[in-house]
């Protein structure tokens, strides 16, 4: 009986005689190798290493261990079920790897990825753009921001993966029968725990790590942009599910749009490049000026370098000055040489307003158009001048953008080359008209407006006006909206710190972005149709955060369905 007992494996195990052979150095190994195998690679990925390189060498063909003893070391077998068992997979199924272990993988290839990223982008600024080292190079490396925001991402990653699958195991096990008495004792508690969004909510407050990157723009950006993706994603999904313009057949009207946030972004973009520089992004203002020559003149060629000239920036603080002053008149040096024209905080601009048409009534037309006093012939020179290097340049950023579909190119060329055509004309004329109309808008107001009235505002106004060009390419320009939008919301914030409307909350971007995220993960797990996330970069995004594999099936069940349609339809 004993001697059956034991063969079958149910009887109690003898201890190890002296006759019995020791653990070998190679079994002693195995634990140190699988660990190590593990957290670096997944089976599947040893596979097709296994498949494209090992096996083509004789050399590490020999060396490296096969696929199967790879998958067996990787596998580790559920605790219920012994060595015998199924084998223990993740939330969605990770092909019965270990969660943790994939969590803990995905977060350090993270980690060094956007080490090295970081690294060559540091290098790539310092030798070929020509920007001085940045400060991390100058602290201890555990202070060096670049490994605090690698540290940073591969933390949220790594939290985001574990408790998204420990909300998810504890709102499983709440709604069984065996805890009833709990969720009868602790209803609100339990009503928390259970919600469907528990897991979603819960996984959310990875995003705290942010902190572990230091106060700095960058995470002020990410913050921000988090903000508008979400209130956008959750915008989108209350217009799938019928929430808003239940109007009729439930459509919204045909100009309502993006586009729209476009003028208010641009107004207020405007007022601060005027009156607050400091919190205005600087590219955005180098982009403006550089297409704006017609009315913020650079030094002229001919002019003699002896002789003071203001630049760019400080004509534009010249005009903000003369908005204080509720835009003093024009006196025309010409016709009055001997006579003080200029105020002696607009001193700067007297080279360009001294040769100034005579026939000019307003400073700021003497300032913006000098040698011509009609406003309008000058705005419709301006809208011609930039619309050839506008052109230039967007013909070279769409057709590189339009490389990758180089395919539709060779099947439809007619039907492709009238779409980029069509998409260059469009945002030539968008962005033309809106520069164009943002500063012709001065005049605008000055000839129609008292001198006193608005007088600061009018900038606003005027960047409104310009922003209505987006209507132009309102089906095309979602991003560069939203962009406007993140780039406006960062100024507003900083606006309002300078004149003290409020005052900035300790790790506010944290909490924000916290909020966020969370919004995010909420939409993402009600948006079933995949249309509320419309990004499949964000909804790639969020799934690789927790870890579930959910958006690959969703994918699939989405091009099923849109194939289903499209065979019905051509039925």
């Amino acid at each position: 009986m004993a001697s059956t007992a034991d063969s079958s494996g149910s009887g109690p195990s003898k201890p190890p005689s002296s006759s019995q052979p020791r653990l070998s150095a190679k079994s002693t190994a195995d634990p140190i190798l699988r660990n190590a195998l593990r957290y670096t690679i997944s089976a599947k990925e040893y596979e097709t290493l296994h498949k494209y390189i090992i096996s083509r060498s004789k050399v590490l063909r020999r060396n490296a261990p096969s696929v199967a003893r790879v998958e067996r070391l990787v596998r580790r077998p559920s605790s219920k079920h012994g060595e015998g068992g199924t084998w223990e997979g993740g939330a969605g199924g990770i092909g019965g790897e270990d969660y943790n272990a994939a969590a803990i993988r995905a977060s350090l290839r993270v980690f060094l990825a956007s080490s090295a990223g970081l690294k060559i982008w540091e290098m790539i600024r310092e030798h070929f753009l020509g920007k001085e080292r940045g400060r991390g190079s100058k602290v201890p490396f555990y202070r060096n921001p670049n490994l605090r925001l690698s540290l940073s991402l591969s933390t949220i990653l790594l939290l985001h993966r574990l408790l998204f699958r420990f909300f998810t195991r504890l709102r499983a096990h709440l709604l069984t029968p065996e805890a009833r008495p709990f969720r009868q004792r602790n209803k609100r508690t339990s009503k928390t725990l259970t919600s469907s969004l528990a897991p979603a909510v819960g996984a959310s407050l990875a995003g705290f790590m942010l902190a572990v990157y230091p106060a700095d723009q960058l995470r002020v950006t990410i913050a921000i942009y988090a903000l508008t993706r979400a209130a956008e994603f959750a915008y989108s999904h209350a217009e799938e599910e019928g929430w808003i313009w239940r109007r009729g057949d439930g459509s919204r009207p045909w100009w309502w749009g993006s586009w729209l946030l476009f003028p208010v972004a641009s107004g207020q973009l405007l007022h601060a490049f005027v009156f607050d520089r400091e919190c205005f992004p600087k590219g955005y203002g180098d982009f403006i000026l550089k297409y704006s020559q017609q009315y913020i003149a650079p030094r002229p060629e001919d002019y003699p370098a002896s002789l003071p000239w203001p630049d760019q920036y400080e004509i534009v603080d010249n005009l903000a000055e003369m908005a204080r002053l509720n835009y003093p008149p024009f006196v025309s040096p010409i016709l009055f040489p001997n006579t003080q024209t200029l105020p002696a905080s607009l001193s700067a601009i007297g080279p360009i307003t001294a040769p100034a048409h005579p026939l000019l009534t307003s400073l700021t037309c003497a300032t913006l158009h000098p040698h011509d006093p009609s406003c309008t012939r000058t705005y419709l020179s301006s809208y011609l001048s930039s619309f050839p290097p506008l052109a230039r340049l967007f013909t070279i950023v769409f057709t590189i953008l339009s490389l990758p579909s180089y395919k539709h190119f060779y099947s439809k060329p007619i039907t492709s080359l009238n779409t980029l055509a069509s998409t260059i004309l469009r945002y030539t004329t968008f962005v033309s008209g809106a520069v164009g109309t943002s500063w012709a808008a001065i005049c605008l107001f000055q000839n129609i407006l008292p001198r006193h009235v608005l007088a600061t505002q009018r900038f606003f106004l005027g960047g409104v006006l310009g922003g209505m060009w987006g209507f132009v390419v309102r089906r095309q320009a979602r991003g560069e909206f939203l962009y406007a939008v993140r780039a406006s919301l960062d100024s507003v914030w900083k606006v309002g710190r300078k004149r003290g409307w409020w005052r900035g909350m300790r790790g506010g971007d944290v909490w924000l972005f916290v909020v966020s995220l969370m919004v995010i993960n909420g939409v993402y797990e009600r948006d079933t149709k995949a249309k509320a996330i419309n990004s499949g970069v964000v909804r790639r995004g969020v799934s690789f955060l927790r870890g579930d594999g959910e958006e690959s099936r969703r994918v699939a069940e989405r091009k099923a369905e849109e194939s289903l349609e499209k065979r019905l339809k051509d039925n």
